[in-house]
């Protein structure tokens, strides 16, 4: 069911303008040099997406145990940890489409069409 790293990694680099880069012990994905949407951990298990706190709460009691805010102040600011293994690339394309919308500027938000 879950999926890896790399999967994920290609996931979140699909989305339009997306660019990773080393942060720390982890690898970032932003959009367009600007603001991080994704860190993929370092042992690639798992990766951290920023949602709004509203977004967090509702795919963390939708999805359940793949999703939980991360245990600290950023995790009440939306941050939120995926556990790959137990998210399928549907669900984690959501989730990171989400996390997208939330970091791209309006004139890049608007070249990924409202199906996506």
């Amino acid at each position: 069911m879950g999926i890896d790293g790399d999967d994920a990694l290609r996931v979140a680099l699909a989305l339009p303008e997306a660019e990773a880069a080393p942060h720390f012990d982890r690898t970032a994905v932003r959009v367009r040099k600007g603001r991080i949407f994704a860190t993929l951990a370092a042992d690639r298990l798992s990766m951290n997406v920023k949602l709004t706190p509203d977004e967090q709460t509702l795919y963390v009691e939708a999805i359940g145990g793949a999703l939980e805010p991360v245990a600290n102040a950023w995790g009440r600011q939306g941050w939120t940890t995926m556990t790959l293994a137990l998210i399928d690339e549907t669900t984690a394309r959501a989730v990171l489409t989400t996390a997208w919308r939330g970091a791209a500027p309006p004139k890049v938000r608007t070249t990924l069409s409202t199906g996506d």
